[in-house]
């Protein structure tokens, strides 16, 4: 059933709202509020990415975490998203977190450089109650990203005038966080010894930063600057590796919906919240597509 709430503070009005398929749940709304409904410690495994602070708007929604102030108001408001996913998670279980560090810049920050936005979402894990478990360090294309971001300080006249200004490209990173106490149910984790010894290396090579769901339709017209969707080859590595078929996939930022999407793809349920509807409308109608797509009959099942 869709809700309305008017805001003063919010240019549009606030939306509740929630389908669900067989194996899935898309709710629409803050974060904050929804994850309220999701029971105690009925999550096996949460994979994500936050808005990343103030470096990218998504929503002019106050309610937007990406429409903070700074970092620090960021992070007090975050914290309830972190609060709560412990709470739903099981014990012994993962929560793996995406991220990337932050540049600054001079006029609003008085230098060019970079944030550690990486040690602070750890250290607010930390402060509530996770344990920092591990992480990855995802390999990224410094022509790619210096065309995407126009960042000066990846491009070859920075490097050939004067390198002391010039700098790698930044990494992503997979930040895993445990639930303190004993897993219940043992993962056995989908790949075999020569892959694992792959993925378990603290660098991930070969993730195709183009294999993301279609974005196109989510968007409106100059109401954010970015749409960053994860790619579903990172996703469906983390979900082989830490859940187990059946179980259940939580995304506190569903977007148009690709950690669920993944999710049941590889035949376990999904659990999303989005606060923006165009976003949530496409993650709703990725999912009906997939279900239908699931619910085909392949060759193999039309032999005789």
């Amino acid at each position: 059933m869709t809700t309305t709430e008017t805001d003063i503070h919010d240019p549009q009005p606030y939306v509740t709202d929630a389908e669900h398929g067989d194996t899935w749940t898309a709710m629409l709304g803050d974060s904050c509020e929804r994850l309220a409904e999701v029971d105690n410690a009925s999550i096996d495994l949460s994979v994500y990415s936050p808005p990343f602070a103030s470096l990218f708007t998504y929503s002019p929604s106050d309610r937007d975490l990406g429409n903070c102030r700074d970092s620090d108001e960021f992070m007090v408001h975050y914290k309830f998203i972190v609060d709560e996913v412990l709470r739903v998670t099981k014990p012994g279980r993962l929560s793996v977190v995406h991220c990337q560090q932050l540049t600054t810049q001079k006029g609003r920050d008085g230098a060019v450089g970079l944030k550690d936005f990486r040690g602070e979402l750890i250290k607010v894990h930390v402060d509530a109650g996770w344990i920092f478990h591990g992480e990855v360090t995802i390999d990224k294309d410094p022509q790619a990203q210096a065309i995407r971001t126009k960042a000066t300080s990846l491009m070859f006249q920075t490097l050939n005038r004067d390198s002391a200004s010039s700098r790698p490209a930044l990494a992503d990173y997979l930040l895993m966080f445990r639930k303190p106490g004993e897993n219940a149910v043992p993962i056995k984790p989908e790949c075999d010894n020569n892959t694992w010894i792959e993925w378990a290396r603290p660098i991930w090579y070969g993730i195709r930063e183009t294999n993301t769901l279609n974005t196109t339709v989510a968007r409106e017209d100059a109401d954010e600057r970015h749409i960053c969707p994860l790619q579903l080859d990172l996703i469906e590595r983390v979900v082989r590796l830490w859940s187990n078929p059946g179980e259940t996939v939580l995304t506190p930022f569903l977007g148009i919906g690709s950690e669920v999407h993944t999710a049941v793809r590889l035949g376990r349920r999904g659990i999303g919240c989005e606060l923006k509807p165009s976003y949530w409308r496409t993650a709703v109608d990725n999912l009906r597509a997939l279900d239908e797509q699931m619910s085909l009959p392949s060759l193999f099942d039309a032999a005789p």
